[in-house]
């Protein structure tokens, strides 16, 4: 290959790299991606939300309960937990755009102990910006909450299965992603900060948010290569938006194949699995 040659292909590849990333951050976003509820409502015959935390209130920004799942001959009950961000503008504003405050995430707690408790399997659905950061919020104890909810996940002793179906942002996806099976859409996200928040801070400019999305490896691929995500779940050809049937049917394979694999195993296996898998989920990349 000529120097001219060599010149031009990495110009072009950074350009192209960031163009991939931005366009998973946008899928991942786009307003008809299917939510929590309209899965629940397709992979689910039968299911019951359960509301608040019994100690402040309710936070419709994440909902849970219990349900059957198609396609389960013994008509198990399994729990499920996941941001809800609304999809008309009064929906939105209700369910605070999937940014879950304290309630939320103690009410999540409250719905592992029952699975715990009626030894049913726990799902999840991340599909969140981040944790709400309002003074509300942080005086009910917000970062508390959060904490007492990954080690809530990780003590939990019923098999759990983790999906991001769009954004995960921060700890206020991992606050319902420590599971033993954390699995992602091809066009989800998984990442410590937003790419436009993490731009205002290294480059005091929202506009270099593609460049930060590239530097983020948010996309699924990526996450993937790091090892935190256990499997990528293809979507129809333009995205989840373009089939909502397609995909729920795709995601219900992935909770049965998944949930019949942990059952397998004893639960002191499973959690010191769990266990290992997070406490040295970075070992390959610092050595």
């Amino acid at each position: 290959m000529s120097d001219t040659n060599r010149h031009q292909e990495s110009e072009v590849r950074p350009s192209e790299e960031k163009h991939i990333a931005w366009q998973a951050v946008e899928r991942s976003r786009h307003p008809q991606r299917p939510h929590t509820l309209d899965y629940i409502q397709k992979i689910f015959v039968d299911f019951e939300e359960l509301k608040g935390d019994r100690r402040f209130g309710e936070d419709p920004a994440l909902v849970g309960g219990m349900g059957v799942l198609r396609g389960d001959k013994e008509k198990k009950r399994v729990f499920f937990l996941g941001q809800q961000k609304g999809r008309t503008t009064k929906q939105k504003i209700e369910r605070n755009f999937g940014m879950a405050r304290p309630e939320g995430y103690r009410k999540a707690m409250r719905l592992m102990d029952l699975a715990e408790s009626f030894q049913r399997p726990l799902v999840t659905f991340i599909d969140t910006p981040g944790a709400y950061p309002g003074i509300g919020a942080e005086e009910r104890g917000q970062s508390e909450a959060i904490a007492a909810s990954i080690l809530r996940m990780f003590q939990v002793k019923v098999p759990t299965v983790s999906f991001v179906i769009g954004e995960g942002g921060s700890g206020g996806a991992l606050a319902i992603g420590v599971a033993d099976r954390l699995l992602m859409l091809k066009n989800s996200t998984y990442s410590v900060i937003s790419p436009e928040s993490c731009a205002a801070i290294l480059w005091a400019n929202a506009a270099e948010s593609k460049q930060a999305a590239l530097a983020l490896k948010v996309g699924a691929k990526s996450v993937f290569e790091l090892g935190l995500c256990d499997e990528i779940v293809e979507e129809p050809a333009d995205g989840a938006h373009t089939n909502w049937d397609e995909m729920a049917e795709r995601l219900l394979g992935r909770i049965h194949f998944h949930l019949d694999d942990l059952a397998k195993v004893d639960t002191a296996t499973r959690l010191a699995t769990r266990y290992e898998k997070y406490r040295h989920i970075d070992a390959k990349h610092f050595r």
